[in-house]
């Protein structure tokens, strides 16, 4: 029987975008001082579902670029979206179920599918992932800086009741920072990032940050390596988090069964998408391991989807998702996605709940191509 909700995809809107950060970014790999992201729009029967992608323009996060990315939008996926019939978001993911690697590029697609679908039966997108909370908590990432300056960020963000501080480091900018800011805080919750920065040389020097009760230390090794973070983790009390390397839920299970990780960071855009980034939510609860949900520095379209992503249950610790305005001027999306006092609202409404600011984002297109009528 047919669908009686199926939509026709008319059109696909690609854009490039180009978001200038308030203070430059500062980690392991290099510093931002843009966010330079693609951004899709598809149209259906009056409808519009909006998401942005999160590779890097060169491959020092994961493998996958985004001329890479623009390459397969063009000349792949977004030809063959065009007229096609969809009757489930799921339809989106199970067409590329085959295909190898490109997951950031996928979940753009997918993502933007179910903010589609979502508005067109007009609830929110939380409501079809199985989402249950009004608004979640939220807290920092702080980019490598120095020691005094440190300090300082640390102690304004835990005075706006961020439950959690993030610390960028990487070797020679790891010790004496944490020094400083344990000395000066010594309650607050506090996580690292290495951004795979340190090897398995290093874990007696990586050791040593369990003298500073984190919450976990987040990718210290390599970013497609499992079998030396579990041999890290049997000489660290300090929880391993891992991030780059789980691209899907199959890789979460042999990192949770060799012991890689006892906490998992979830970005939906690093896994291929909602569905894909569900399932690892799934696992982790099964095998009784905390996720959250990691940022990379999004616009309010992709922290949106952040937030109505980390609504399901199994979400416990404070994500990265903390307030637009700590990195843009002005954001893409009219709605405000801003925090007060460590928590941060699900936006209300359909979808993702939050719309584009068209003469905005008009004036931070750097190129705009359309497929389709």
């Amino acid at each position: 029987m047919p669908n009686p909700h199926a939509l026709t995809i008319e059109r696909a809107e690609l854009r490039i975008v180009r978001l200038p950060l308030l203070t430059p970014f500062t980690i392991a790999t290099g510093t931002m001082t843009e966010k330079l992201f693609p951004l899709l729009i598809l149209h259906a029967d009056g409808v519009e579902g909006v998401a942005e992608g999160v590779m890097d323009p060169l491959p020092d996060y994961l493998e996958e670029t985004l001329p890479a990315a623009l390459a397969l939008l063009r000349e792949v996926l977004l030809p063959g979206l065009v007229g096609r019939a969809l009757t489930a978001p799921q339809d989106i993911a199970a067409g590329m179920e085959g295909w190898r690697g490109h997951r950031m590029t996928r979940a753009m697609v997918e993502m933007a599918a179910w903010d589609l679908w979502a508005r067109s039966l007009n609830v929110p997108l939380k409501a079809l992932l199985g989402g249950t909370r009004e608004a979640v908590e939220v807290g920092v990432s702080l980019g490598i800086g120095d020691i005094p300056g440190t300090v300082e960020r640390v102690d304004a963000h835990l005075a706006q009741g961020y439950r959690r501080i993030k610390l960028k480091i990487m070797p020679g900018h790891d010790l004496a920072v944490l020094d400083a800011v344990r000395a000066a805080f010594p309650d607050a919750h506090l996580t690292v990032d290495a951004n795979a920065s340190y090897r398995l040389a290093d874990a007696a020097h990586l050791a040593r940050l369990d003298r500073y009760g984190l919450d976990y230390i987040e990718q210290p090794l390599a970013f497609d390596d499992m079998v030396d973070h579990a041999a890290l983790q049997a000489r660290m009390a300090t929880p391993i988090c891992l991030d780059e390397s789980l691209r899907s839920a199959a890789d979460t299970r042999r990192a949770l069964v060799m012991g890689a990780a006892r906490v998992v960071n979830i970005k939906v855009g690093r896994v291929g998408g909602h569905l894909e980034a569900r399932r690892i939510h799934d696992l982790c609860a099964a095998f009784d391991v905390p996720v959250w949900c990691g940022g990379m520095l999004e616009s309010g379209i992709g922290r949106a989807h952040n937030l109505h992503l980390s609504s399901l249950p199994g979400f416990t610790r404070p994500g990265d998702t903390s307030s637009s305005s700590r990195y843009f001027a002005r954001d893409i999306v009219a709605e405000q996605i801003e925090a007060a006092d460590g928590i941060m609202p699900v936006p209300p409404g359909p979808g993702t709940g939050v719309t584009l600011d068209r003469a905005f984002l008009d004036s931070v297109t750097a190129s705009r191509e359309v497929f389709g009528a």
